[in-house]
């Protein structure tokens, strides 16, 4: 199915809100080739520059679209960009996919899963590699998911699905907007906030929390914001050996991610 597309911004918008929580958009022709070649992968819509020259790449995306039967929308650039939402990076070319696990802080928090269980909060992750090594080894272990804030944190990008190893597509992501709200949200179901720092007076091995609980894990550099801090409950620490100051975040998240497996 090929159409030309609504160029009304809003009537985008609000088209594709209905599936936002769900919904990731990629952009990039290799990425979209490679979402397109995994029939595992559901794609709801694929969306090409008018401008793009025909030929290679771009007839690969064409022919493997109309072989699953996904709608081919095509928009001039500057639409294509409000789209990617990286008018310099994209290409000419973004795709929709339908992620099932991927969801709203309200729809989490309207029915949250039962029994003890982890959640990994990122505040300030901002390297893309980071980002995606965190997804791929929270997807693989037994913890929930990944609390993901918009503000202050990386935007799925190539960089972070081809640092997850695809596992980005089969993550169980919790986008939020603000981090201190969306904690402060899972307090009153009971959740428990702890964020791990090297001050801190509690070792990790000590804390044996009751009740399901959330990682907040900063960047390297500044470690969590004063705001998020100031929402959490418990403060824990990896005790580090010949002085080592800290671990790379997202081995420090795969440690957490799999607490308890071994």
């Amino acid at each position: 199915m090929t159409k030309q597309a609504d160029h009304n911004p809003q009537n985008n918008y609000q088209q594709r809100k209905r599936f936002f929580g769900r919904l990731l958009t990629i952009y990039g022709r290799k990425p979209v080739l490679e979402a397109l070649q995994d029939r595992h992968i559901p794609c709801y819509r694929v969306h090409l520059a008018d401008t793009n020259k025909p030929g290679g790449i771009i007839e690969e995306i064409k022919a493997l679209a109309k072989k699953r039967e996904i709608e081919i929308c095509y928009h001039d650039r500057l639409a294509l960009s409000r789209i990617s939402r990286n008018g310099k990076q994209d290409q000419g070319v973004a795709a929709d996919l339908d992620c099932p696990h991927h969801m709203q802080l309200e729809d989490f928090v309207a029915s949250p899963p039962s029994g003890n269980f982890s959640l990994i909060a990122l505040d300030g992750v901002t390297n893309p590699q980071n980002l995606g090594m965190i997804i791929r080894s929270v997807t693989a272990s037994p913890c929930h998911g990944i609390l993901l804030p918009r503000q202050g944190t990386a935007s799925i990008s190539p960089l972070v699905i081809k640092a997850s190893a695809g596992t980005l597509f089969k993550s169980r992501l919790i986008h939020c907007d603000n981090l201190a709200d969306a904690l402060t949200a899972l307090k009153e179901l009971g959740i428990t906030a702890c964020t791990l720092s090297s001050h801190s007076e509690q070792r990790l091995a000590d804390f044996q929390p009751a009740a399901p609980v959330v990682y907040v894990l900063g960047n390297e550099t500044e470690g969590v914001s004063p705001q998020v801090h100031a929402c959490c409950d418990a403060h824990v620490r990896i005790p580090m050996h010949n002085e080592v100051e800290s671990l790379n975040v997202a081995v420090t998240a795969a440690l957490l991610a799999f607490r308890g497996e071994y």
